[in-house]
């Protein structure tokens, strides 16, 4: 339970949520910056980390698919919404070959990263901080060789993209879900403040740089994720109603509470700036509360996974993975149809629930602002 000093807190960020809105988002930006993890990687960790994917990774739509470096059977949330807005896919910071195009934007997104730098025993040496200073980099390196005169705009970003630009952020989900294999929910509750401080003091340098368009999406529920219900939801009582761990669905709205007040505060320190908070959480619970009204069958058992019902999620194997367990050589296979399934692998969501979180981001009415009379596009909504 939240102690008495979380529920003050909880009260005073609440006040300040409904504190009067600032600028409201426009859809003409030409080039997107990403920061983020693996809800948003477009080969960042494969690149730098030297990974393959493994089939089925990215088999829905990608040719072939282990080209993709997304952690998902197809495109993730942050590729429809390139594609509402018609701009093309971001290519990873990283990813050096093919010739990647930055002239649109860039993506520092990794998987495993968390807002709060990395340590030794990270999976991701790419936190939000080193995201931050790559883009830093970036941009001297942009600007540089424009400064050349030489035939480089065809593939990096005119100097006006980056104060036009839109800068997306999706991060923050690893930092609660790691927390809870080595503390207790009252120490994860407490360490909140200090992880959006961090998140604070990324998003300045992007602001100082010239940033001023920044949409920030906060974090889905964690607890629903089949991952933490195999690790943390043996035991009936810690479910919630939808089969949900309600430790780490907690964490998750108290982050996402105090995510909200920042950009409030944010919306009204910096002017010139458009700041959008984007409730992803309510999305997705929405989709896993309700999924078969979706056409949907699963809302929580794995597509790609090894074990079978209810979870078919083994932390053993991942996706796609071979290996001998208890004497006997076993695969983490995909299943016949992926759009029957919310999550992909029992981490990350699947391209037709993406669809679906993506389709309700572009109605307008889960941020806030809101922007729903801001879009020029039209929308071909699924859902």
């Amino acid at each position: 339970m939240a102690t008495k000093n979380s529920v003050l807190q909880i009260i005073v960020i609440l006040l300040a949520i409904f504190l009067p809105v600032g600028k409201s988002i426009k859809f003409n930006y030409p080039a997107v910056f990403n920061f983020g993890d693996s809800n948003s990687d477009t080969g960042e960790m494969t690149a730098g980390r030297g990974w393959q994917l493994p089939l089925p990774y990215g088999q829905t739509y990608f040719k072939p698919p282990s080209s993709s470096g997304r952690f998902s059977d197809g495109r993730l949330l942050i590729d429809l919404l390139m594609n509402a807005m018609e701009l093309p896919f971001l290519n990873a910071y990283l990813d050096s070959v093919g010739l990647p195009s930055f002239k649109k934007g860039c993506n520092f997104a990794a998987a495993g990263s968390t807002i709060l730098p990395a340590t030794a025993t990270s999976i991701c040496p790419f936190s939000f901080g080193i995201q931050v200073n790559q883009f830093l980099r970036f941009k001297a390196r942009v600007l540089e060789l424009l400064a050349k005169g030489k035939n480089f705009s065809k593939y990096l970003p005119t100097e006006d993209f980056f104060s036009k630009g839109l800068y997306m952020f999706d991060i923050g989900q690893n930092d609660l879900a790691g927390a809870f294999y080595s503390k207790t929910l009252d120490q994860i509750l407490a360490s909140i403040p200090t992880i959006l401080l961090e998140f604070e003091t990324g998003l300045k340098k992007l602001y100082d740089q010239g940033g001023r368009n920044f949409w920030i999406h906060n974090t889905g529920p964690l607890g629903c994720l089949t991952q933490n219900v195999a690790k943390f939801g043996t035991d009936p009582s810690r479910l919630d109603e939808r089969g949900c761990v309600s430790s780490h669905n907690e964490a998750a709205k108290l982050f996402n509470l105090q995510l909200h007040a920042l950009t409030k505060k944010l919306q009204g320190q910096y002017a010139d700036a458009n700041v959008v908070y984007v409730d992803i959480f309510l999305i997705k619970y929405e989709l896993i509360s309700n999924y078969s009204r979706y056409g949907f069958e699963q809302s929580i058992m794995a597509c790609c996974g090894y074990g079978g019902p209810p979870l078919n999620y083994d932390s053993q194997i991942t996706c796609g993975q071979t290996k001998t367990l208890n004497g006997t050589s076993v695969t983490a296979k995909g299943c016949r149809d992926s759009t029957d399934y919310v999550s992909w692998d029992g981490i990350h969501y699947t391209e037709a629930a993406n669809q679906f979180v993506s389709s309700k981001i572009l109605t307008g009415k889960y941020s806030d602002p809101p922007f729903s009379d801001k879009m020029p596009f039209l929308l071909k909504l699924k859902f």
